[in-house]
């Protein structure tokens, strides 16, 4: 495994994306994040939809403790969470404007 260059504990953003007919709510991804981030502050969570309404976008700044937590525990989570409308998008990257 490659050499991180973030050092943990760090506070790291999440953008969760999924159609907005799925209705990808702020309650739901807040569970999700939780179980795997305890000090998740709900309140630091960002939400916007997507120029024409297709898509909502969730921005959750998480206090990461390592790069598994990143890589593996949390996109696991909330992408294995699918349904009709298909499955969410995971962004661990880094949060873009």
């Amino acid at each position: 495994m490659a050499e991180s260059l973030l050092e943990f504990p760090c506070a790291f953003p999440i953008k969760i994306i999924g159609p907005h007919r799925r209705r990808v709510r702020a309650d739901w991804c807040s569970i999700v994040v939780l179980r795997h981030v305890p000090d998740f502050d709900s309140s630091s969570m960002e939400m916007r939809a997507s120029r024409e309404g297709k898509y909502l976008s969730l921005t959750c700044t998480v206090n990461a403790s390592s790069r598994e937590q990143l890589d593996d525990a949390i996109p696991r989570a909330v992408g294995a969470s699918t349904g009709r409308d298909g499955p969410l998008r995971v962004d661990v990257a880094g949060h873009q404007p």
